[in-house]
């Protein structure tokens, strides 16, 4: 347990992004005008993105994870801190109390109108939902279902110059049985409801399958509809445009991947800074890495936008690996979202989500003793750890890193109990303390299937360990991961069995620890964490 002698109260309640600095793993900004992409090497999947005033405002899509819908705040396009979540719990509240992997928050989309945020985001089983707020930091307000349906999906306001308003968006063909299409929705005035079900703009079938995620925007007397499609990992971002909002609209590709190594370069935002730059932000498919943001020039040429460099001037672009920052009035600031955590704070990282909704007994921050105490937790219907509710997790920050931990299993003997340290997604495994009659020993666990709901293999590491031990997990390229543990914090001994991580359900495999147990009690013993640090490979 760290010792806490000597510091103030006030000291103790910094907040966990406060505490933890500039990530070890990456950062983009290169501190000398320029940055490398990704500018988040992490799973901010189907961004939108937005400028008020000087700042810079992005969130994205977030699925099952509880608290949902990021909200990160920049100064540059570059520098991102990760400011907290616009959606506490998922709705319906009781449905997202089991993983719902895949379902939940779908792409959403941030606008500011009228002196307040509006976000809207999908649900794909049960509609568009609608959250507002005066500053993009909270409190946000409860969402409100804005068009009820199944297989609606990534929806886009425009507030148009006469005051009307319309909403775009897709459709989810696992849900709705129709897909590539886009369609326009008349919207009240206030954002609140749609008032028809639509007009149908664009069939991508012949030239543009799977065409989703529209950001709709009007400028220089057009409507543009960016959006991207062929597929996540192997498409292209087209735009569309037309003088009337219900078209017809014509098409171009506008990026792709060209020579690059940058596959499936789509879907995200146009942000024009107050210096009038225009830059393109939007997402890469890295399988097990998720779906990580990258930060493309813009210009505008002949009517139309070419998102990254044209070398060959055919109004197509392609993404940059590395390039000047963006002219801004920032100060250069170097900034990164969260990842370690002390757990001295009242409160955790901002990097830190459940599984799903999470009940008041999962975890306590305790900060007079440095510790998240995470109590164990009984799911009948478990096959593997994938399947609990109360895994705490978070994303995978970079290519190649290294996750410690240690903690302190407080068991009840008369349960089976175990906490520990996982790599999860479809494919999951990790590294845990397991209570015995006789005291504590080591397991491995592996769990190919997961995603089918197959079970765990589990191995004896140590057959003795004190209930203190310190876990880690080393991930190099290609996301294959080696577990480890130690009693002593110095000595590590590995396991000797390669585990290539797996993406979950429409996102990259996440880092979790977790405290469960396999029968029911009135009084569950808990794991205490004192720390979790991620540092380089």
């Amino acid at each position: 347990m760290k010792k806490l002698l000597g510091l103030s109260f006030s000291v103790l309640l910094l907040s966990g992004a406060a505490a933890q600095g500039l990530s070890k793993t990456w950062i983009s900004d290169q501190g000398d005008g320029t940055y490398k992409n990704p500018v988040l090497h992490a799973d901010y999947s189907d961004p939108d993105a937005i400028r008020v005033g000087n700042d810079y405002y992005l969130t994205a899509s977030s699925f099952e994870d509880a608290p949902g819908l990021p909200i990160l705040h920049s100064k540059d396009l570059v520098n991102w801190e990760l400011v907290g979540h616009a959606l506490p719990r998922l709705q319906p509240d009781a449905h997202f109390s089991v993983p719902r992997h895949g379902g939940g928050v779908w792409a959403p989309s941030l606008r500011y109108h009228g002196g307040e945020f509006y976000l809207y985001y999908p649900d794909p089983d049960f509609g568009i939902y609608l959250l507002k707020a005066k500053k993009a930091e909270g409190p946000w307000s409860a969402p409100l279902l804005v068009a009820a349906g199944k297989g609606l999906i990534d929806p886009c306001p425009l507030w148009d110059d006469d005051g009307k308003a319309f909403l775009v968006h897709a459709f989810a063909g696992s849900r709705a049985g129709i897909k590539s299409v886009l369609a326009v929705r008349k919207l009240s005035a206030d954002g609140t409801r749609t008032l028809d079900n639509g007009v149908l703009v664009y069939d991508g079938h012949r030239d543009d399958p799977t065409i989703e995620g529209p950001k709709l925007y009007k400028y220089g007397g057009w409507y543009y509809i960016f959006a991207p499609a062929g597929g996540v990992s192997t498409g292209w971002q087209l735009v569309l445009r037309s003088k009337s909002i219900y078209g017809p609209y014509e098409r171009r590709v506008v990026m792709d991947q060209g020579p690059t190594p940058v596959n499936g370069p789509h879907q995200g935002a146009w942000v024009r800074t107050a210096q009038g730059e225009d830059w393109f932000l939007h997402f890469q498919d890295k399988e097990a890495y998720g779906r990580v943001l990258h930060l493309q020039p813009m210009r505008w040429k002949g009517g139309w936008p070419v998102i990254g460099v044209d070398p060959d001037g055919d109004g197509k672009g392609q993404p940059v690996l590395h390039y000047r920052k963006p002219e801004t009035l920032a100060g250069g600031t170097r900034a990164t979202p969260p990842e370690s955590d002390e757990f001295n704070s009242a409160t955790l990282g901002a990097q830190w989500q459940w599984m799903a909704n999470p009940a008041g007994t999962f975890a306590f921050p305790d900060p007079s003793g440095g510790v998240l105490r995470l109590f164990s937790a009984f799911a009948a219907s478990a096959r593997s750890v994938w399947d609990y509710p109360n895994v705490l997790q978070q994303k995978f920050p970079a290519e190649t890193f290294t996750a410690t931990t240690k903690l302190t299993l407080n068991a009840n003997p008369k349960l089976s109990e175990r906490a520990g340290l996982g790599v999860l997604g479809l494919a999951s495994a990790g590294i845990a303390i397991r209570n015995t009659r006789s005291g504590y020993e080591l397991v491995g666990f592996q769990a190919p299937d997961a995603g089918k709901g197959g079970g765990e293999q589990e191995t004896v590491l140590a057959a003795t360990v004190p209930a203190t031990v310190y876990l880690r997990v080393r991930v190099g390229a290609g996301a294959r991961c080696r577990f480890s543990w130690s009693t002593d914090g110095q000595s590590f001994t590995e396991w000797p069995v390669d585990f290539t991580a797996q993406p979950g359900r429409w996102k990259g495999a996440r880092l979790g620890i977790f405290c469960t147990r396999t029968g029911t009690t009135n009084d569950s013993g808990n794991a205490a964490f004192d720390w979790f640090r991620l540092s380089s490979y």
